[in-house]
């Protein structure tokens, strides 16, 4: 513990501890007896004397007797303020099951074996420090270095010259916990950060179990867009199957953590701690489990555990502190090595890694990361990425990192959250049923002559990628649901749609009168995916007709569509029209049926 010491006006030294808190100056020692014969310890240190001491005057004795009693009251201050202190530890215990990050335990003064120093000093006066300024403390740096990629936002597309839509499945759900945090903070939402089809994502949807034999069933949906009255709102759905716990196949799993300086910090290192013990907690008995650490160097802390053994996992994941900076390359390498020295044959062999994504040293730009995980992949092992912390949080470098590496990525605020995506989700975080999935609408001019994907702006594909199975997808995990949305313009109204003429198209305006009355097909879905270990692609087509177009919005639509129009507002966008907070807000409030649901609703509140 540093000190800072001031002189005393009579020259002697006062001590005054730099955390703030008040020490009393311990007595002085008792004498020691000493030995017949021998002087005694105060006669010891006592200077020989060669003459008479002068005698003091009046106003002398006065004035020291007014130093002791104050240096008197001063000791008795302290000891005050220490004992009600105890006392207060004692009557104040910490709150069960909440999180509570404990600072490590100050320093020993080691003032008690100071011996006769601290003699001398029990005896000196003290300093009236309240003649001094207040104690200045070095402020936590205010800058800002978070990391997000900008993409322009989808905008209308004529059918006529643009009839497919082609994009990526997403089950990402990074972007909504990382703007609740924001949002919760008091800070501003980046609108760069604001991903529109993974705030969606992140709730639950009531859509039904897949056939037997298939990997996910599909919703759509047709209803009155709430936000602009000339367009209508389309809506796709996708379930993946749920398995059952004794169906999931055994785990080979690999936690990459980031235990650099940058990750010292309670939202960092100590919240990966708590969230990998809630996932080694839910483990079988047949998983394996391998730790590699990284900051200045790298360290294997486990090989291949199992998991039956989870004392000893948690005793090693609690171990870990944070220092030195961020050199991930050669890590990223060994968690690769250990899952393929590690890997189960047809099971899930998946790295898992958590940092704040702030790479300092090695490997730095995105491009780089991508080809090395891209790399990896294709061998036959999984990456999944988990983000945490604020300030230097590097959300473009995770987001493709995961995206590459045929993975998901969350970003986890609170343990709530870890368990919500390594406990409660599971089966989609660990567990992927279906691999690069590919989703392509073919609009059918007749019907529609214009529209607009939500979101998805960094997913989006060319319309001949979806056939080229050379070209990634996205990855799909057991249990878990794609929901995206179009706005789309029927041909039958005025919304203006620009478009290039061609002398050989065909104008279909004026074939259709009334929407209502036409109930062919309004366009196809057709989804592309491949089974989890092979490398060609299923091609699956669902037609939609003017039957699945309602005049409102069923409760899957309508939250969804609420929760895109909270994104727009927060990304600033021109296409959000008539959105409103409080009318988004009191049209959710009735079918907000789950805890996160009414954690969204708190959150509209807040925003405004």
């Amino acid at each position: 513990m540093k000190k800072w010491l001031h002189l005393a006006a009579a020259g002697t030294l006062a001590v005054t501890l730099l955390s703030g808190c008040t020490y009393p100056v311990p007595a002085a020692p008792a004498a020691i007896p000493a030995e017949p014969g021998a002087p005694s310890s105060q006669e010891a240190l006592a200077e020989p004397e060669t003459a008479a001491a002068p005698k003091e005057t009046e106003t002398e004795q006065a004035a020291k007797e007014n130093v002791q009693e104050a240096a008197g009251a001063d000791e008795a201050a302290d000891k005050a303020a220490v004992t009600g202190n105890e006392a207060k530890q004692a009557v104040e215990p910490a709150p069960a099951e909440e999180y509570v990050f404990t600072e490590p335990a100050e320093e020993e003064t080691g003032l008690e074996e100071e011996g006769v120093f601290m003699a001398a000093m029990a005896a000196a006066p003290t300093m009236d420090m309240a003649a001094e300024e207040e104690y200045w403390y070095p402020e936590e740096p205010d800058w800002n270095t978070e990391g997000y990629d900008y993409f322009a936002e989808n905008s209308f597309r004529s059918v006529r010259t643009s009839p497919f839509s082609t994009f990526a499945a997403d089950v990402d759900t990074a972007s909504y916990a990382n703007i609740r945090r924001m949002i919760f903070d008091d800070d501003n939402v980046y609108p760069e950060a604001v991903r529109i089809e993974e705030m969606v994502n992140y709730f639950h949807y009531d859509y039904p179990q897949p056939e037997e034999g298939e990997p996910f069933s599909v919703t759509t949906e047709i209803a009155p867009c709430p936000w602009n009255e000339d367009t209508d709102l389309l809506l796709i759905g996708l379930q993946a199957k749920n398995l059952d716990t004794e169906d999931m196949p055994q785990s080979n799993l690999v936690f990459l953590i980031d235990v650099s300086g940058s990750m010292d910090t309670k939202d960092k290192l100590p919240l990966v701690q708590r969230s990998f013990m809630t996932l080694v907690e839910n483990l079988d008995e047949r998983d394996k489990v391998s730790i590699v650490t990284y900051s200045s160097g790298e360290r294997v802390v486990l090989d291949g555990a199992p998991a039956s053994g989870k004392a000893e996992i948690m005793d090693a994941i609690e171990g870990l502190y944070a220092s030195g900076s961020t050199n991930g390359e050669r890590a990223i390498n060994i968690a690769y090595e250990l899952a393929e020295k590690n890997y189960i044959k047809g099971g899930n062999n998946r790295v898992i890694m958590a940092t704040d994504g702030d790479f300092n040293v090695g490997i730095t730009s995105e491009s780089e990361l991508t080809r090395l995980i891209r790399e990896k992949a294709k061998e036959g092992v999984f990456l999944s990425v988990l983000g945490y912390g604020m300030g230097n949080y590097k959300d473009n470098k995770l987001e493709a990192m995961a995206d590459n590496g045929n993975g998901n990525y969350a970003y986890i605020d609170t343990i709530d959250e870890a368990r919500k995506v390594l406990v409660g989700e599971a089966g989609g975080t660990l567990f992927t049923v279906a691999k690069d999935v590919k989703l392509q609408v073919e609009f059918n001019p007749e019907a529609v002559k214009g529209y607009r994907l939500i979101g998805y702006e960094n997913r989006t594909m060319a319309a001949e990628d979806f056939a080229d199975d050379t070209k990634d997808g996205g990855e799909i995990g057991a249990g878990h649901q794609v929901t995206a949305l179009y706005e789309i313009v029927p041909v039958t109204s005025e919304f203006n749609v620009s478009a290039a003429t061609s002398k050989y198209s065909k104008n279909n305006d004026t074939f259709i009168k009334d929407m209502n009355e036409f109930d062919g097909e309004w366009l196809t879905v057709n989804i592309r995916y491949k089974e989890p270990d092979e490398e060609e692609s299923s091609l699956l087509e669902y037609p939609v007709t003017g039957d699945s177009r309602r005049d409102e919005m069923s409760d899957n639509m309508n939250w969804a569509a609420g929760v895109a129009q909270v994104g727009m507002l927060l990304k600033e966008s021109e296409y959000a029209g008539t959105s409103d907070y409080d009318e988004i807000r009191d049209r959710l409030r009735p079918i907000a049926d789950d805890d996160f649901k009414e954690e969204f609703i708190y959150m509209i509140r807040k925003i405004q």
